[in-house]
């Protein structure tokens, strides 16, 4: 494992001496509030597997700590969502840069399954990709967001035009308004039907949807009836193992 700093963005960049130029890779995007570190153990599995991985700190995040509060970070989250997905872009032209030619890779969870599925929307390039906990529809996970803080008696802090802008610029990342991106691109979804901070319905009708259409022979859905906003065990090892199966 080699710390680096690719393009001002810090990352790790798991692998062992096995792990040839032409291996797979799969970029790692961590969640609200959590840093590079903390998902080690997906990068265990898939390098196990003779997978490269890379775990960038998102914006704001990890060594990119700021000094500013939660209710600041809050307000940031989707502008750090969007500057988290232009860097995959720049992290991908990197990968390319250094030599590394493999099949790639996108999973992330939280925030970082937001991100995935927003670069599912962006990028052609990607070869398969792994949503845990995250959302398909930016501007719907938004209104959500904003009908919690009004719910808990928080301001909000955006002018109601301020949200209205914010939701036109969203709709631009929402991948359910392409659904042939999951016919030509394999992609893993997990999510705990208890999850109360990125609900089950942010991604399940959506599945749903593409079974009804015929289009989700390239696509898993692992539901834990049990599980809150946290992956199992279970969860890592099915994903990573399915990840590793689709890059091979």
């Amino acid at each position: 494992m080699q710390r680096e700093v690719w393009n001002n963005i810090p990352l790790l960049h798991v692998y062992n001496e096995e792990i040839k130029q032409d291996a797979p890779i799969v970029l790692f995007l961590h969640g609200f509030m959590s840093a590079k570190e903390h998902n080690l153990h997906y990068a265990y599995n898939l390098v196990e597997k003779g997978i490269r991985v890379i775990l960038p700190d998102a914006p704001l995040h990890g060594e990119r700590v700021e000094n500013v509060s939660e209710l600041q970070m809050n307000a940031a989250f989707w502008r750090i969502v969007l500057k988290y997905v232009k860097e995959v872009q720049e992290i991908y032209e990197e990968l390319q840069g250094r030599g590394f030619n493999g099949k790639i890779g996108v999973i992330g969870t939280s925030m970082g399954g937001i991100t995935t599925t927003g670069c599912l929307k962006k990028y052609d390039w990607i070869d398969a990709a792994g949503v845990l906990m995250g959302a398909v529809n930016y501007t719907e996970m938004a209104q959500f967001q904003i009908k919690q803080l009004e719910e808990q008696g928080i301001d909000v802090p955006m002018t109601a035009e301020q949200q209205q802008a914010m939701l036109e610029v969203l709709q631009e990342y929402n991948v359910t308004t392409n659904l042939a991106i999951f016919e030509r691109i394999p992609v893993v979804f997990w999510h705990g039907q208890k999850d109360p901070v990125v609900p089950f319905q942010m991604t399940y009708p959506f599945y749903d949807t593409l079974v009804q259409q015929g289009r989700a022979q390239t696509v898993r859905y692992i539901v834990d009836e049990k599980a809150g906003h946290a992956v199992s065990r279970a969860g890592v090892l099915a994903v990573t193992d399915w990840l590793a199966q689709h890059l091979a």
